[in-house]
């Protein structure tokens, strides 16, 4: 896909790869160049392993994170499988 460059540096990234890598508006990122190439990553939330029932699990930590529904939770482990 192309997109171009405007004149205040900005580039918009199409909403397809948007969708694809779970990005959204607001969300904070991180940029790197590499070998002559510029990598965009998502900055993860800070997370702890909490044990539960028995099992360990991991805690989103410091933020006011909204609890995800069991078909939200399906809907990102299926984005990640692919």
């Amino acid at each position: 896909m192309r997109t171009t460059i405007d004149s205040a540096g900005r580039v918009v990234i199409p909403q397809q790869l948007r969708h694809a890598a779970a990005l959204e508006a607001g969300q904070e990122i991180e940029i790197i160049e590499r070998d002559g190439r510029i990598e965009i990553e998502p900055i993860s939330a800070p997370m702890e392993l909490v044990e539960r029932d028995g099992f360990l699990a991991a805690e989103v930590t410091g933020t006011d994170a909204a609890t995800l529904t069991s078909d939200e939770v399906r809907d990102i482990l299926e984005r990640t499988r692919r």
